[in-house]
């Protein structure tokens, strides 16, 4: 790739991250949006959304979704054993890692 190609293929790369992290904040005040409005077709495509541009912007930083799940599992083995409200109170982190490792 000659030089001025690796620098189009940068700026576009450093584009497409902006974007990433633009479009994240918009599906969250989305979320935000559908859950005042109870609104729950706006609630579900907004979290999917935040989740495939979570993967997406992981990928574009140089981390793969392997690495990306690992460190989510991780976080909820750490969060579990600490003793997190969500774990103690409803136990969501433990049912959702078993979640992750069956899929």
């Amino acid at each position: 790739m000659s030089r001025p190609e690796r620098g189009v293929q940068f700026a576009k790369s450093v584009k497409i991250i902006e974007w990433l992290k633009t479009e994240i904040l918009d599906q969250i005040a989305h979320l935000f949006k559908g859950i005042h409005h109870a609104n729950q077709h706006v609630i579900i495509d907004s979290l999917s959304s935040l989740i495939v541009s979570t993967y997406v912007l992981a990928r574009r930083i140089g981390f793969s979704y392997r690495e990306l799940d690992q460190a989510v599992v991780q976080k909820l083995r750490e969060h579990t054993l600490e003793g997190h409200q969500l774990e103690e109170w409803y136990g969501d982190l433990s049912t959702l890692e078993e979640y992750l490792n069956k899929r």
